[in-house]
């Protein structure tokens, strides 16, 4: 089995592609927006962010490195999550709600990975 099919698997990774789509489709129109253009650029940079270091970490090799770059993800989501909260003026209430609590699902699934991660390097 190649060692990208673990990382497919992997649902913070799954959840993470799919949150950065939905922040493209969320964003596209606001960003001829001049008052929200410091916004979505780094949105969609968080939003990458979360997938890009979920991806850097798993091909490191070690649990200690890949729990390294699971916290660097989490933090990311968490940046996501709390920027959909500040553009709630220019995205209803419909939308965010379902980015919010996708951002949580994302941050609870690294937060538990993270501390598996932890013990077993221990070990």
């Amino acid at each position: 089995m190649p060692e990208s099919d673990g990382l497919k698997r992997f649902g913070a990774h799954q959840k993470a592609l799919a949150l950065f789509d939905q922040v493209v489709g969320d964003l596209a129109s606001l960003a001829r927006e001049p008052a929200c253009q410091r916004l979505v650029s780094p949105q969609i940079a968080s939003a990458d962010s979360i997938a890009a270091n979920i991806e850097e970490g798993y091909g490191r090799g070690s649990k200690r490195d890949y729990a390294h770059f699971l916290i660097i993800a989490r933090g990311s989501a968490q940046e996501t999550r709390g920027r959909y909260e500040r553009l709630k003026r220019w995205i209803s209430p419909e939308v965010i709600a379902p980015r919010v609590a996708l951002s949580d699902e994302i941050i609870a699934i690294l937060t538990a990975t993270i501390r598996r991660l932890r013990e077993q390097d221990r070990e």
